[in-house]
């Protein structure tokens, strides 16, 4: 697998554990008092998004893409839907 189509599968799921989190998670936690969703759904976040860091990384170099490529992933991994948008605007496009 090249490192393009491993950092898009990597994105998709640090992206869809991030929407998780803020969508049925925390409602789960605030409105149902229900605290183990956001436990478990932001450890396994939070793990993604290193990993999505590291993969940034390694996919950057093997590019040998330009500073504000990692700043706009980094970017995008903190905003929901930024991965996906990351994506589809920026890396279709290299």
């Amino acid at each position: 697998m090249d490192k393009k189509t491993q950092f898009y599968w990597v994105s998709v799921l640090e992206g869809a554990s991030f929407l998780i989190l803020l969508f049925i998670a925390m409602p789960l936690k605030y409105g149902f008092d229900w605290p183990l969703a956001v436990k478990y759904v932001g450890w396994a976040h939070g793990l993604l998004f290193v990993i999505y860091q590291l993969v940034l990384l390694q996919t950057g170099i093997a590019y040998s893409w330009k500073l504000k490529f990692y700043v706009l992933g980094f970017l995008a991994s903190i905003f929901p839907f930024g991965p996906f948008i990351f994506d589809k605007k920026v890396l279709k496009n290299l």
